[in-house]
């Protein structure tokens, strides 16, 4: 019989929970994870990689159909859609197997099966065909993600209409696709389904897709959805769907009191998450829920003496990173580590992995104002870099925000090819409370896209190079 006796036990395994569980390993915690599916979460098997791996073959067939500017040429170029989505399960697959090993070698209990609290430092946990368990912890840390969020009159239904599970394993490539909501999500699936060949439109309620990027980032990106084939309607919103037999016949209210009828073969819902809640014994217990996710305080503690909630349950951003990060957090107050800090949220990157890339971290140049700085930003474009033009990548552009009296960077923003591993640079300077002076005395090797980091700080203070 499994040990039942824990310091910390952690209700499940995404990026959040499995992190938790192995640095409270490391402190010399005795863990245990409960499970109710697969170790890594909807980030690992449903999410962030599988979408990547997808997203990778998108690139590599956009570049093998124009491949005459390379001086090269392909004939009969052509993929196979179950080939492609096996690749992608395959990835996620070997993620899956990674975290299963990390458990091991940490030496934590992993259990099958979905937990309830159940009293003062007790978890019940159940499993279909198995006998009720009953987990006693010290400290309990709730870490059960968050699942797509549906509205009223467009469910999906496995389908015609998609959340982003379905659209990860489609047995067919549809011909022409409509996506509810501009995200990151959103916006991933748009690019990838139109790179492979669908007719793509998207419908977005707010005034700008990918609503929580600087507005003029947000434009650029728009612009090269748009000349790449996708339909983009902001303002907008689907009032009805009406499903056919092998196609779906979408209500469009277009604002200004025009509407359009758009028949597609497939609909993907991605209009954001909520958290998963129910089921977990809350009821009676000090844990309080707002707007469908777990208020925690800075030290990720709820409202219930020894319970926690990291990651997405524990609300937006609604990103892996930040549930990481939380996990560390969490467990490292638990032990009384001095060095624990809380996380600030204003420090969190934000990627979207579509084609442009789209990459963020702090302020927008938007909400900068209104906050009261006096501002100095800088931009530099992709097609003054040597390296973005040697790649062929010359559409995009790099933003910076600092407080034009401090010299605090407030937030910096890029859409372009490769932004996605940039953002960490501007990341470390503002963990680091790095002023202006820190990037212009920073030697960045050349040729390289790091340097449009330079260039932009150099412009916000007029001293850009090589614009």
């Amino acid at each position: 019989m499994p040990d039942t006796t824990f310091d910390v036990a952690i209700v499940g395994g995404g990026p959040g929970g499995y992190t938790a569980a192995i640095r409270a390993a490391q402190l010399g915690m005795r863990t245990a994870i409960v499970e109710r599916e697969a170790l890594g979460g909807i980030c690992l098997n449903w999410g962030c990689i599988p979408t990547k791996a997808l997203l990778r073959t998108a690139e590599i067939y956009a570049t093998l159909n124009h491949l005459d500017p390379w001086g090269l040429s392909a004939e009969n170029v052509s993929f196979d859609v179950a080939k492609v989505v096996k690749r992608s399960r395959d990835v996620a697959g070997q993620l899956n197997r990674g975290v299963t090993g990390l458990m091991k070698k940490n030496k934590v209990q992993v259990f099958d099966g979905a937990a309830r609290l159940a009293g003062k430092g007790k978890l019940g946990m159940e499993k279909e065909g198995a006998a009720p368990v009953e987990l006693q912890a010290s400290h309990i840390i709730l870490a059960t993600g968050a699942r797509a969020r549906t509205l009223p009159g467009i469910e999906p239904d496995g389908k015609l209409v998609w959340t982003y599970r379905e659209a990860m394993v489609p047995d067919i490539m549809p011909a022409s696709l409509l996506v509810i909501g501009s995200g990151a999500i959103g916006i991933e699936f748009a690019s990838f389904y139109r790179t492979m060949g669908a007719n793509v439109t998207v419908v977005e309620i707010l005034p700008q897709i990918l609503p929580v990027e600087d507005e003029e980032i947000a434009a650029f990106a728009r612009k090269r959805f748009e000349a790449q084939g996708i339909a983009i309607y902001t303002g907008a919103k689907v009032t009805a769907l009406e499903r056919g037999n092998a196609s779906v016949t979408a209500t469009l209210d277009l604002g200004n009191g025009e509407v359009e009828s758009l028949t597609v073969d497939r609909v993907i819902s991605a209009v954001g998450v909520q958290g998963n809640v129910e089921g977990l014994g809350l009821e009676g217990t000090g844990v309080k829920v707002d707007r469908g996710f777990i208020v925690a305080d800075e030290w990720l503690r709820t409202g219930e003496p020894g319970v926690y909630a990291i990651g997405d349950v524990a609300g937006p951003p609604c990103l892996a990173h930040k549930a990481t990060h939380e996990g560390v957090i969490c467990v490292e107050r638990i032990a009384g580590l001095e060095s624990a800090r809380p996380l600030n949220k204003r420090r969190i990157p934000g990627c979207t992995y579509s084609h442009p890339q789209i990459a963020s971290i702090g302020l927008t140049e938007a909400a900068a104002k209104a906050a009261g700085y006096e501002l100095k930003v800088g931009r530099f474009p992709f097609a003054g870099n040597g390296k973005a033009i040697a790649l062929g990548e010359t559409q995009g552009v790099v933003k910076t925000i600092f407080d034009a009296g401090t010299g605090e960077m407030l937030g910096a923003h890029m859409v372009g090819a490769d932004v996605t591993e940039l953002i960490h640079g501007y990341g470390i300077a503002m963990t680091l409370e790095a002023t202006e002076e820190f990037f212009m005395e920073t030697i960045y090797p050349h040729p390289t896209l790091s340097e449009m980091l330079h260039e932009s700080v150099l412009d916000a203070y007029g001293r850009a190079i090589n614009i």
